[in-house]
């Protein structure tokens, strides 16, 4: 078998270790790859609980110089046993580096940093781990590979020293994939004159970097920076995107204003490894079983209610006081409890009772990635979302809308006097993995705005659980959802006319399921039959990554 040692900062096969899709990813991959033939390890930091956590076993430490100092890096190995929905099993060899730099406030993943000094802790954090990594193949510690695969910035730098560190000339010997998961997120840092910089991490390297290096590293926008994105997309054998159309947009200039986001500043870079047959676009996979999904049923609004309240709970029972938007978010779920009948008797002898008999969902981060088009300008009704509710309360006088989501708080305190003002808008600010599961299971519609989507997970998702989508026509979006079978796409020139089409659309979805509810479960049931499984993306990897 072909052995690939896999680094990333995220692996959703461990507890607290997910952050975004690119866990997903790293927890699934390994299985899938077996089944073709190819051994995966994967290396990632400590971030000071894996190891205790997992009961892992001591491998060893490295020495590296990391500035001025030499530091000590201690090296742990768990194996996951991995089970496929087939009872296929493996061993999946996971190692973390440990060092204190690595451990965040409470266990996370990534620190938030300022938008004085954006990615300060981060950078120096995996400019370390890197350079522990190379150590470690060096010193021997992680075995026989065939394959380095990086994923994301913050294995950009391994990427780097495996090009231009003398000491780790050896690294030459095995071929690189660099995998980009997002482009947006590019982990930029000054070439010097901080603490958290090229020449403060790597002063001998960066003394020795010939001028035609030192290009192939810095932003091209911003030249007295390093790109540890770059680093990956110039230095690496193969550049991987998480989906056919990403790996087409991204070789074109991003234009913001007009609500195209593309190459993001790196376009060049890609044209030119494009142009070398370098650059590989694989959709991301979905984990699959046999269970059927029930198509007649109404949404189970009661489920949805009660998994809120408990998210709600959970987190207010985390701070020492609760936030608004937590207490409009259940009082509004309160309301609707008592508008809504349980008991049938009721049902039955009242005029009056009402039921939902429509949810629409939302799972996702508070970014402008995500929720762009939501907070555009409306000309009537304020904005984009007001827009989508106003017409959901027309079309479904006993529908909601349920968005969770957590992230930037200027938009949370946006989408919080949203969900004040209008009664069929329940706004669930944070993440909570239960409830997630099920909005996916119950809800009607789900809406995926992206302005861009590498691949995205949540339409796969909300699609195995026979939800309609509506989405944006862009990225892993557009090459999952089929216009008018099984999910709606919109687009548009511009940001204006995106949102426009966004809401016609959700009308016309709205519409279909008031008119023909037999065409709308036709649609539904196309969406459960849709496979994106992993054994046939661990083939294509097997074929245009790893030959």
């Amino acid at each position: 078998m072909k052995k690939v040692l896999m680094i990333a900062a995220e692996n959703d096969a461990i507890k607290g270790a997910k952050v975004g899709g690119m866990a997903d990813v790293i927890r699934d991959l390994p299985l899938a790859l077996a089944g073709v033939d190819i051994n995966v390890d994967v290396g990632m930091p400590n971030y000071g609980f894996i190891a205790k956590q997992q009961q892992a076993t001591l491998v060893g430490e490295v020495v590296v110089k990391f500035g001025a100092n030499s530091e000590k890096v201690v090296l742990w190995q768990v194996s996951l046993p991995i089970k496929a929905a087939n009872s296929t099993k493996i061993n999946n060899q996971v190692f973390l580096f440990d060092h204190p730099l690595f451990n965040g406030p409470n266990n996370q993943v990534y620190c938030n940093g300022s938008s004085e000094r954006p990615f300060a802790e981060d950078a120096s954090k995996f400019a370390l781990f890197n350079l522990a990594v190379a150590q470690a193949y060096v010193d021997g510690l992680l075995g026989r590979v065939d394959y380095l695969h990086m994923h994301d910035w913050h294995t950009g730098f391994l990427v780097m020293l495996r090009a231009f560190a003398t000491e780790y000339k050896t690294l030459k010997d095995i071929r690189c994939v660099f995998s980009i998961h997002n482009l947006a997120i590019q982990g930029i840092r000054p070439i010097r004159d901080d603490v958290s910089s090229f020449c403060a991490w790597y002063p001998d390297l960066a003394r020795q970097l010939t001028h035609e290096q030192k290009l192939q590293i810095t932003d091209p926008r911003y030249p007295e920076c390093i790109n540890p994105m770059r680093m990956g997309i110039e230095l690496s054998d193969k550049v991987h995107l998480v989906s056919p159309s990403y790996a087409t947009e991204v070789l074109l200039p991003s234009d913001h204003q007009n609500g195209f986001f593309g190459g993001e500043g790196l376009e060049q870079s890609l044209q030119d490894k494009h142009q070398r047959g370098d650059v590989v676009g694989i959709l991301n996979g979905c984990v699959y079983d046999d269970s059927s999904v029930e198509l007649d049923s109404q949404p189970a609004f009661i489920q949805i209610e009660a998994s809120a309240q408990r998210a709600l709970i959970r987190w207010m029972g985390q701070s020492q006081w609760v936030k608004s938007v937590d207490q409009i978010a259940l009082s509004r779920l309160q309301l609707l409890s008592m508008k809504n009948s349980y008991d049938h008797r009721a049902i039955t002898t009242s005029s009056d009772a009402v039921t939902v008999d429509f949810v629409m969902t939302s799972v996702g981060r508070l970014t402008d990635q995500k929720v762009l088009l939501l907070r555009q300008p409306h000309h009537e009704y304020g904005s984009t979302l007001e827009a989508i509710l106003i017409q959901l309360n027309i079309h479904k006088p006993n529908g909601i809308f349920v968005l969770l989501g957590s992230g930037d708080e200027k938009i949370a305190q946006e989408f919080q006097v949203i969900a004040a003002k209008y009664d069929n808008f329940v706004f669930l600010n944070g993440y909570d993995d239960a409830l997630s599961q099920v909005l996916y299971k119950q809800g009607d519609l789900f809406i995926m705005p992206s302005s861009f989507e590498p691949c995205g997970i949540s339409q796969l998702l909300a699609m195995k659980s026979a939800q309609v989508c509506i989405a944006h026509s862009v990225g892993g979006l557009k090459d999952t959802i089929i216009h008018k079978k099984n999910g709606w796409l919109f687009e548009g020139q511009g940001l204006a006319e995106q949102s426009q089409q966004l809401i016609e659309v959700v009308v016309s979805a709205l519409s279909l399921h008031t008119n023909d509810l037999l065409q709308y479960k036709k649609m539904r049931q196309s969406a459960a039959d849709v496979r994106f499984d992993w054994h046939s993306v661990a083939q294509q990897y097997k074929d245009k990554l790893y030959q």
